[in-house]
């Protein structure tokens, strides 16, 4: 196992992206009827927690079952802990909210990764997490 590129980990970063963006589309297309078809109100807090905790599920539950998202599969990326094991549900929560962190940052806590020596992202070493790519 080699650590994961930058240009690696940003290309999973972009399909993973366009996943989750698929996902939140069909999630809202399911509340519409709760919503009698109008459009939700961009300051609705519950809808907003409501994507959250659905952005927070699809990560933690691929880091948990299998080490990897559908984005990081195409790109043979995982993510491991310390003792090389997929990430608990505690860690992996750490390092979605401490993911957030570094996108808050202007994605300074990503470009962590370009200059660390181990190429660990600041929510890596927040999480003890990081990512490898292991090749077929």
């Amino acid at each position: 196992m080699q650590p994961c590129s930058f240009i690696r980990r940003l290309s999973a970063m972009f399909y993973d992206s366009l996943l989750l963006t698929a996902v939140l589309f069909a999630a809202t297309f399911a509340v519409l009827p709760f919503v009698d078809g109008h459009a939700i109100d961009s300051t609705n807090v519950f809808y907003k927690l409501f994507l959250l905790m659905l952005a927070w599920l699809y990560f933690c539950w691929h880091w948990i079952k299998g080490g990897q998202t559908l984005g990081m599969r195409s790109w043979h990326v995982f993510v491991i802990n310390e003792s090389g094991q997929n990430p608990d549900w505690k860690q992996s929560t750490i390092r979605f909210l401490s993911a957030l962190l570094s996108i808050g940052l202007l994605g300074a806590g990503f470009i962590w990764a370009i200059f660390d020596k181990e190429k660990r992202a600041l929510h890596d070493h927040i999480s003890r997490t990081r990512l490898v790519v292991k090749k077929p």
